[in-house]
């Protein structure tokens, strides 16, 4: 018979920045391949992560790209969460490119692998997203979800993010429609 494991015997995510986790040719490498295979089986599940159908590889190593690229000027953050080596969940926002709303930003993806959720992972992504924003000097922080991601709601809600919007059905994906929900952290009243 087996033992019973509980949470605790798994261990904590190791958190990488863009910089340490892509400081070799074979660490971004791999990189690409796992993130392509977690982005393209939780599409594949259903994850409201903005296709429709899994991204093909090189959509995803042009995302990386464009992301790292954003990175390296400033106007990005990527963080990527380890489990025994292996990539088990990634995160990112991007300063707006509009001259008016440079001082934000948009958390624009939290992917965990699926056999990697609710282990705390998403949470300890986004927390080290916003203290990136934060030093940064992002004033606001935006996102927007899915109206039927309950789980990702309520993470959003207990960081401290607030609902400030909502478009009803317009998400869509086939027949189905679903709401838009606008969330912000704001860091100016925050002190």
């Amino acid at each position: 018979m087996k033992p019973a494991t509980s949470r605790d015997a798994v261990p904590r995510p190791l958190l990488l920045d863009a910089a340490e986790a892509t400081s070799e040719p074979a660490l971004r490498e791999r990189l690409a391949d796992s993130a392509h295979r977690i982005l393209s089986d939780l599409v594949r599940g259903g994850a409201a992560l903005g296709w429709v159908e899994p991204p093909s590889r090189d959509e995803v190593v042009e995302l990386l790209d464009r992301v790292l690229s954003a990175v390296r000027a400033g106007d990005a953050a990527l963080r990527l969460a380890y489990v025994d080596h292996r990539l088990a969940g990634l995160g990112y926002w991007l300063r707006y490119a509009r001259p008016t709303h440079r001082p934000h930003a948009d958390l624009e993806k939290i992917a965990v692998d699926a056999t990697a959720q609710g282990l705390g992972i998403g949470r300890a992504l986004t927390g080290s997203l916003i203290a990136d924003a934060r030093e940064a000097g992002i004033e606001v922080l935006t996102l927007d979800v899915r109206g039927d991601n309950v789980g990702a709601l309520h993470l959003y809600r207990s960081l401290g993010f607030t609902e400030y919007g909502r478009l009803p059905d317009f998400v869509a994906v086939g027949e189905r429609r679903y709401d838009k929900v606008f969330h912000m952290l704001d860091f100016r009243r925050q002190g």
